[in-house]
C-alpha cells in the first residue's frame, strides 16, 4: 500500500440530493446541526431559530436519526445492552471515506463520542456483532461500517479492503483468483475492521497469529481528523494501538491484508476425547509438529448428554494429492471408533457454520441474549480450569452453543495489545452461548463469567476482547498489565478528546 493515503473509495463525489444534509433545506427526519448549548441534535425547523446550532458538514451520504434507524444500531448481536439507554443520536451511513473525516472532526469540535457498527451477518439479520454492547455510543454517532465496503484491489500476495468488507466477500473474492486470507474466524459474515480491531481468531492461528498480525497496513482517521496510514514500521504506534485496540485510537476504514494460496481440498478429522488428560496431550503434540494446517477443538456434550467429552478438530489441506491419513493419526489416542473424517472442498471447510447458522435461526437461539466469555489460558494451568469447568457447567450452559477450546503459541501473536498468558503456549478457551430461548437465568450467567474469570485470572489468564464480562477500569489496567501506560499514552496522543469507541469502558 502507498504511504499517501488513498481518499476515492471508488464512490463519486459528485454533489447528490442526499447533499442537502448539510444545508436547512435538509428534510425533518435528517438532523442537520449539534447544539452546543442543550447537546441535542437540531433539526432544520430548530437550527433556522437557533444561533447555537453547530451546521453538520456537506456530506455524500446522509446521517439519520429516525427512530427506526437509531433503533437498530441500538441492538447488537449479544442483545445485552438493547433499547433505549444504548440508542445514539444520529447514524452516518458514509457515501465516501470523506464523509468520516469530516464527521470526526465535527464530533471533536462539538464532544460527541463516535463508534462504528460493523453491521454483519446473513440475510436480514445484518447487526452489530459485539456481544456486549462493545460497538454501542449512547447518544452520540454510529458509523454504518455497510458504507465502506468495497474490496479496493486483489493481486499477488494482498488484498486492500474497506473495513466494512466481510470475511466471507474476502475469501470468495481471493478464491476467484486462488488466494485466501491465511487467517479466519470461523463466522465469516463479520466486518475486517471490527476483527481485527479486537484480535481475531481461527483454526489456523497456530500458523499465522490472529487476524490482525496478517493486516500489512491500515488506513485509519484518528481522533483529530486525520486519514493516514500506518504500518509495522510507519506509523508503528498508532499501527499497534488500533490493532486489538479496541476501536479507541481511530477508525480504520482500509486494511491491506496478507494472502496465500488457497488449497483446493481439505480432509477433516474430528477426533473424541473421554479425558481433557488426553485431549490436552494428543493437542499439544499435533501443534508441536505442526502436522495439520487447521488445528481447532471443542468440550462438547457426550452422546448421552450425561456429561462432558473433548474434540479435536485437525485439518490437512491439499490441491493433487490428499494426505496419507494413517500416518496422521498414528500415534494418536483418541477414541477411535468414534472418529469422523470428512474429505471436503477448501470453500466448503470456511463457510461451514452456514448450516449451523440456519439451525441456529430455525431453533430461535440466533436471536437470544449471549452472554459468552472469552480467555486465554496458560498451558500449565488449563488442566485445572478446565476441570472446575467441567463441574460449572451443564447442557443448559450452551443452550445451541459451543465452547471452543484448542492450543496455539504466544509468539505467532505479534500486536501489542492482544494480551496473552505469560507462556510459550495458551489455550483459547471460547464459551460461545446461545442460550435457549426464554432462558431465564441470563444475569446468572453473566455473573457466572465473572466468576470463571476470576478464577482463570488467579491462574495467569487473560481475556479476549470478544465475551460478556463484566469489568471495572481498575480490571482493564489490570489485563494490559505493563502495557497500560503505553496504551493509555496512544489514547492521549491519537484521540485526545476521548471521542471513539466509548462502549468497550477502557477509560470510562
Amino acid at each position: 500500500m502507498s504511504s499517501t493515503p488513498r481518499t476515492d473509495a471508488g464512490v463519486s463525489a459528485e454533489p447528490s440530493r442526499r447533499r442537502v444534509l448539510g444545508s436547512i433545506a435538509a428534510t425533518a427526519v435528517a438532523v442537520v446541526g449539534w447544539n452546543a448549548v442543550d447537546q441535542t441534535w437540531a433539526t432544520a425547523a430548530e437550527a433556522a431559530r437557533n444561533p447555537d446550532v453547530v451546521p453538520v458538514p456537506g456530506l455524500v451520504g446522509t446521517l439519520e436519526t429516525t427512530p427506526a434507524t437509531v433503533e437498530a444500531f441500538a441492538n447488537d448481536f449479544g442483545h445485552l445492552f438493547d433499547g433505549d439507554p444504548s440508542k445514539p443520536w444520529a447514524v452516518l451511513r458514509p457515501g465516501h471515506i470523506d464523509d468520516i473525516v469530516k464527521i470526526v472532526n465535527y464530533a471533536r469540535a462539538n464532544g460527541i463520542k463516535v463508534a462504528v457498527n460493523g453491521q454483519g451477518g446473513t440475510g436480514d439479520d445484518i447487526e452489530s456483532h459485539s456481544v456486549y454492547g462493545q460497538a454501542r455510543v449512547p447518544g452520540g454517532i454510529s458509523i454504518d461500517a455497510k458504507g465502506m465496503s468495497k474490496i479496493v484491489s486483489i493481486g499477488g500476495d494482498q488484498a486492500v479492503v474497506e473495513a466494512g468488507v466481510t470475511w466471507g466477500q474476502l475469501t470468495d473474492a481471493a478464491l476467484a483468483v486462488g488466494k485466501t486470507p491465511p487467517a479466519l474466524p470461523d463466522y465469516l459474515y463479520i466486518s475486517v475492521g471490527g476483527t481485527i480491531s479486537i484480535g481475531g481468531i481461527g483454526g489456523t492461528v497456530q500458523k499465522y497469529g490472529l487476524l490482525c498480525d496478517t493486516v500489512k497496513s491500515i488506513d485509519i482517521i484518528t481522533g483529530d481528523g486525520k486519514l493516514v496510514t500506518a504500518t509495522a514500521s510507519q506509523r508503528s504506534d498508532l499501527f499497534n494501538a488500533a490493532l486489538s485496540g479496541g476501536g479507541q485510537v481511530g477508525i480504520i476504514v482500509r486494511a491491506t491484508v496478507k494472502l496465500v494460496p488457497a488449497p483446493k481440498r481439505a480432509v477433516i478429522f474430528s477426533l473424541f476425547y473421554s479425558s481433557v488428560e488426553q485431549y490436552l496431550a494428543d493437542s499439544e503434540k499435533v501443534l508441536a509438529d505442526s502436522r495439520f494446517q487447521v488445528h481447532a477443538g471443542e468440550m462438547l456434550r457426550t452422546p448421552d448428554n450425561s456429561g462432558w467429552r473433548y474434540k479435536l478438530e485437525v485439518g490437512a489441506t491439499y490441491s493433487t494429492t490428499p494426505p496419507n491419513r494413517t500416518r496422521l493419526l498414528c500415534d494418536l489416542k483418541d477414541v477411535r471408533a468414534d472418529a469422523v473424517i470428512e474429505d471436503v472442498s477448501f470453500r466448503d471447510y470456511m463457510f461451514r457454520l452456514d448450516a449451523y447458522e440456519a439451525y441456529l435461526k430455525e431453533g430461535g437461539h440466533w436471536y437470544t441474549p449471549k452472554p459468552w466469555l472469552s480467555m486465554f489460558l496458560p498451558a500449565s494451568k488449563t488442566k485445572t480450569f478446565m476441570k472446575q469447568v467441567e463441574q460449572e457447567l451443564d447442557a443448559s450452559s450452551l443452550g445451541g452453543g459451543f465452547l471452543l477450546f484448542y492450543p496455539f503459541h504466544t509468539s505467532k501473536i505479534k500486536r501489542p495489545l492482544a494480551m496473552m498468558p505469560n507462556e510459550s503456549v495458551v489455550y483459547l478457551f471460547d464459551l460461545l452461548r446461545f442460550p435457549n430461548p426464554g432462558e431465564p437465568n441470563i444475569q446468572g450467567m453473566i455473573d457466572q463469567n465473572r466468576r470463571l474469570y476470576d478464577v482463570a485470572v488467579a491462574l495467569g489468564a487473560k481475556r479476549y476482547l470478544v465475551g460478556s464480562i463484566p469489568m471495572t477500569g481498575a480490571d482493564w489496567k489490570k489485563h494490559f498489565g505493563n502495557r497500560w501506560s503505553g496504551f493509555v499514552n496512544a489514547k492521549r496522543k491519537f484521540d485526545p478528546n476521548n471521542i471513539f469507541t466509548p462502549g468497550q469502558g477502557f477509560f470510562a
